[in-house]
């Protein structure tokens, strides 16, 4: 008996967005290397967890896929891109990242609408509500960064910019607890 509760189309697009995720990660990492390596400690510890919450978020694609009888298809992960040349570049970056996968993920909704798929596009919701509080964090940094002087910023500022994100709380969940009222 097929047990399978996606299109191959669902499948296929739900694979595409675990393997974006994963390239999330890799990204934030990267990023957070390139912080380190700068000597912003605390931003690279933000990046760091930021990078594990793109992976979990990943893992959940994979999960739903599994649940619904498909099988994910784990793809190559783009390079991520070259270290920035700022923090504005870096905090830009994470910011246009998070805008591109919002559109990703509507793609993913529309889709499920499309094909009256309830169950995919229920699923979705939970990543609709949590690409409105990663814009809205990438944002914060941006405007955090510019409060501090930008990149023109002294080293005082960015030194409690640094300790401010070094001493945000570190709540990832792991994406199997996650649930809509607790993302």
């Amino acid at each position: 008996m097929n047990t399978k509760r996606l299109s191959d189309s669902m499948e296929k697009a739900l694979s595409d967005q675990m393997n974006k995720e994963i390239h999330a990660s890799h990204i934030f990492l990267s990023y957070g290397i390139w912080a380190d390596d700068k000597g912003y400690q605390g931003i690279a510890n933000f990046l760091y967890r930021h990078a594990q919450e793109e992976r979990n978020h990943s893992i959940k694609f994979m999960e739903y896929v599994l649940n619904r009888g498909g099988k994910p298809k784990v793809d190559a992960i783009p390079a991520p891109p070259q270290d920035p040349e700022s923090l504005s570049a870096c905090f830009d970056g994470v910011f246009r990242h998070e805008v591109d996968n919002t559109t990703s993920i509507y793609r993913l909704v529309d889709m499920a609408l499309e094909e009256k798929d309830w169950a995919t596009w229920n699923f979705m919701q939970w990543f609709v509500q949590e690409q409105i509080e990663e814009e809205t964090l990438a944002s914060s940094l941006i405007d955090k960064l510019k409060i501090a002087g930008g990149d023109r910023a002294t080293d005082e500022s960015l030194f409690t910019l640094d300790k401010t994100l070094q001493n945000t709380p570190n709540d990832v969940p792991l994406a199997q607890e996650a649930t809509g009222a607790n993302p």
